[in-house]
């Protein structure tokens, strides 16, 4: 891996940019030097179709120049932008700085309109068809991806259309959600619950709790083991949105259901990530996005 952070491959490619140079430049004026042989008429012997013959011709002059004027600004360019390894010219331009730049001047101009925005309340602004307009974009750009463009998920990934949330849906909840991120973790629970049969059991239990089809002889079998689950999701099973543990009593499965997939959440545990959006999305734009989002999952506005 170090042969990737070291300097070689800059100064490699860097020796390679300017060779490549210095060989037009040699190739122009070995073109202009070198002497073809030639018969008393300015022909160099060579013929096709019987009676095209090869002429030993020089360049056209404003070939000659339009090459000398691509040498000098490939050297222009190298000496103003990056390009020659790892130099970042004299004008230091980036694209980074450019895509920063685009979306300070962004925010310039779309700061009137969102500091409307900043004293309106989440209802008023799930209401108010243009917040809702730029809450539906900044959603298809950062959430779409993951919750889907009709914000109802898939396995491993929320609906956000319906009631339930891990954290909290309140929109306090769901801007902290977005500006911070979140990190679920459900621990490998196997060992604390016992032997694979006890793990089967505690999957029908978790099942019974909700109403699910399950075998109710394991159910009532491993009713005293799920005390080992019941530090995050509650004796009742009802969760804890502190923690982000999910509620095992509303039917709703997260990353699957059945005796097999809750089997392999007991024995396995999960990782799931949120990431923050702080640093892509201003204040204003979160408030705007939770609102959105927050609107999504009312019932009445059309949005469900």
């Amino acid at each position: 891996m170090s042969d990737f952070t070291s300097n070689f491959w800059s100064g490699y490619v860097a020796i390679i940019t300017i060779v490549s140079i210095l060989a037009c430049l040699l190739l122009l004026w070995f073109s202009g030097k070198a002497k073809a042989m030639t018969a008393n008429d300015n022909t160099t012997g060579h013929v096709w179709d019987g009676d095209l013959r090869e002429m030993n011709n020089p360049l056209p002059r404003w070939w000659v120049w339009l090459f000398i004027l691509t040498i000098i600004f490939a050297g222009v360019y190298l000496a103003l932008y990056p390009g020659l390894g790892s130099s970042t010219g004299t004008l230091g331009w980036t694209s980074l700085g450019e895509h920063q730049a685009e979306l300070d001047k962004a925010q310039k101009e779309l700061a009137p309109l969102y500091a409307k925005f900043s004293a309106m309340k989440p209802d008023e602004l799930s209401k108010d068809a243009n917040a809702m307009g730029i809450g539906e974009r900044l959603f298809m750009n950062n959430c779409s991806q993951c919750h889907g463009s009709d914000a109802r998920g898939s396995k491993g990934f929320p609906n956000l259309t319906d009631g339930d949330w891990l954290y909290g849906g309140t929109p306090e909840k769901i801007t902290e959600t977005i500006t911070a991120g979140r990190i679920g973790n459900m621990p490998p629970m196997a060992a604390a619950v016992g032997s694979s049969d006890d793990v089967k059991n505690v999957a029908n239990y978790v099942l019974s709790l909700s109403g699910s089809p399950h075998d109710s002889l394991r159910a009532s079998l491993g009713k005293a083991k799920f005390g080992a689950c019941a530090a995050c999701h509650g004796i009742d099973g009802k969760g804890n949105p502190a923690l982000g543990a999910p509620n095992l009593t509303d039917d709703i499965w997260l990353h699957g259901w059945g005796e097999g997939a809750i089997v392999s959440m007991i024995n396995n545990g999960k990782v799931n990530q949120m990431p923050a959006q702080a640093d892509k999305l201003s204040a204003a734009q979160i408030q705007v996005l939770a609102s959105y989002v927050w609107g999504l999952s009312q019932s009445g506005t059309g949005r469900k």
